[in-house]
């Protein structure tokens, strides 16, 4: 049972891991090259879809690291995983506090309402969902070497 949730885990966590990073390298920086602000109704269009969805993605994901962890206390790798765990907590708090904020508002922009500052305001989440990024980057090496 331990053997099939660690695989689990790893799994939903590496698929996390992986749109993120696609969305942070690929998906933002093409979008913003398009001409005449083209990317503005895909960043929001993306906002309102990925908004619905990334919250039980993440909050799944540190559900099935506790549990995890718990399962396997006292064995080697549940420090790794407990670790990893709490990387995924503190992805999730970063989301709530900085990111969440500022993608609901991105979420209600259209052309005719964007404010001046938008730029700015998808700048800063660019940069703050570059640090999510590397936390769960970091919290899932520590899962597959929990693994082991």
């Amino acid at each position: 049972m331990q053997n099939a949730l660690a695989v689990v885990t790893v799994v939903v966590v590496g698929l996390l891991v992986g749109v993120e990073f696609a969305v942070a390298v690929f998906v933002n920086p093409i979008l913003d090259r398009l001409p005449n602000d083209g990317g503005l109704a895909a960043r929001s269009d993306g906002a309102r879809v990925l908004g619905k969805v990334m919250p039980f993605w993440y909050i799944g994901s540190v559900v099935l690291g506790a549990i995890w962890a718990a399962m396997a206390w006292g064995d080697t790798g549940a420090g790794l995983v407990a670790t990893a765990t709490a990387l995924l907590v503190l992805s999730v708090l970063m989301s709530i506090a900085v990111l969440v904020p500022i993608n609901s508002r991105v979420a209600q922009w259209s052309h005719d309402s964007v404010p001046e500052d938008w730029k700015q305001q998808i700048g800063r989440w660019d940069r703050f969902h570059y640090v999510r990024v590397g936390v769960i980057v970091a919290a899932f090496v520590l899962l597959v070497v929990g693994i082991a």
